[in-house]
């Protein structure tokens, strides 16, 4: 394309500007050739480490500060030889920060030893002032569902949460909230010893199937922890939308079928 600049021209101006010393292109943006300058005498005036022999062992890198939590909490529960040493451990465990904020622990509820084990997601309002799971709104529904099946957390389920102390706001757990409570919860599942899990809620199914997405998932039976699980629904969720209501009493239905096949 033309530009409508005549080359001579244009050649002799380039000559000229060589001739003045203008030997770089001008940039869009200023450059502050002292801070170059200053940046340049700082690089050469740093000592250059010597490099490795040929063959040598490389020098180790840093050990992170402080100890992982994974692994404090996994030695923490294996310790733990009864449900009340578990619970000890867990109060003392301190690098959860959702315990500064937490009125209580919430450990569990039920039999310990009953047939079904629920798994909830982490303590609400009410379940923080009480201590105990599952004792709000979606606690009294949970109960009536039980109840529609037979079962009772006073003679036939145990019942226990991901997390026992609730989060701020009630806002969901981080990965790595649940991740150092995960060999807690392991622990609590092998000392209650049930026959099988019923994990309700996203939260639940990540931490003990890995997955979530609990629309497809419920229903379906799967196993963790050496034992069949039952995702469903969260009660909180249903009392939030109603229609699901169906669903959970088509799950409730096949847990009750598979208590029977078990005998």
């Amino acid at each position: 394309m033309d530009s409508g600049i005549d080359w001579h021209w244009a050649r002799a101006a380039l000559d000229w500007q060589l001739e003045l010393g203008a030997d770089e292109a001008i940039g869009e943006a200023p450059v502050d050739r002292f801070a170059l300058e200053a940046a340049e005498q700082a690089a050469r005036a740093r000592p250059v480490e010597p490099r490795p022999e040929r063959g040598a062992t490389p020098a180790p890198m840093a050990e992170p500060a402080g100890p992982d939590p994974v692994l404090v909490a996994r030695e923490m529960a294996r310790g733990a030889g009864s449900l009340e040493a578990l619970r000890a451990a867990m109060e003392a465990f301190d690098f959860c920060e959702l315990k500064r904020g937490a009125r209580n622990l919430v450990f569990g509820d039920g039999v310990p030893g009953a047939r079904v084990m629920i798994v909830g997601e982490a303590p609400g309002r009410e379940e923080d002032l009480q201590g105990k799971p599952f004792v709000g709104p979606a606690g009294q529904l949970l109960d009536r569902m039980l109840a529609a099946i037979g079962l009772d957390r006073a003679s036939s389920v145990y019942i226990t949460n991901v997390l026992p102390w609730r989060p701020p706001q009630n806002r969901e757990p981080q990965p790595d909230e649940i991740a150092m409570m995960k060999p807690f919860l392991s622990r609590h599942i092998a000392l209650a010893d049930p026959d099988l899990l019923v994990v309700m809620g996203n939260i639940s199914c990540d931490a003990l199937l890995g997955r979530r997405g609990i629309t497809k998932l419920r229903g379906n039976w799967a196993e963790a922890e050496g034992r069949p699980v039952l995702p469903m629904f969260h009660p909180a969720y249903l009392l939030r939308q109603p229609a699901a209501k169906r669903q959970a009493w088509a799950d409730l239905l096949e847990l009750q079928a598979r208590l029977k096949a078990l005998g």
